[in-house]
């Protein structure tokens, strides 16, 4: 079984900037795509940006040029760096990990906009 803890979430004022971590219980190199999704109240979980094994990366139209997502395979971590933010980036995040054969979860880090 595979653990992926996320941190670095938090309360931050519009416009502020945030970094979310996920370590890994294993090397991310064996993984197809690591990466973020996210959920707000009352809405459905939506990817927010991946990264394949060779470094391909993938956002939601809603974050590009705000985020940007990078891997540490030395260190087993994913990490999401968060630029410009706004009230509807408010949700919990998850970081995802996906083989040929199976998905993961973390259980989430809560990120709230608030002025």
């Amino acid at each position: 079984q595979v653990q992926l803890v996320e941190s670095g979430g938090g309360l931050v004022q519009p416009g502020g900037s945030l970094r979310l971590s996920c370590a890994a219980s294993r090397s991310i190199g064996s993984f197809v795509t690591v990466g973020w999704y996210r959920q707000a109240p009352g809405k459905e979980r939506e990817l927010v940006a991946t990264i394949t094994s060779n470094g391909m990366t993938n956002y939601a139209d809603s974050v590009k040029g705000r985020f940007t997502i990078s891997r540490d395979n030395a260190k087993n971590k994913v990490s999401l760096q968060m630029n410009s933010l706004k009230s509807e980036d408010t949700a919990v995040y998850y970081c995802n990990a996906k083989s040929w054969r199976d998905t993961y979860w973390g259980q989430g880090t809560q990120v709230t906009l608030s002025s």
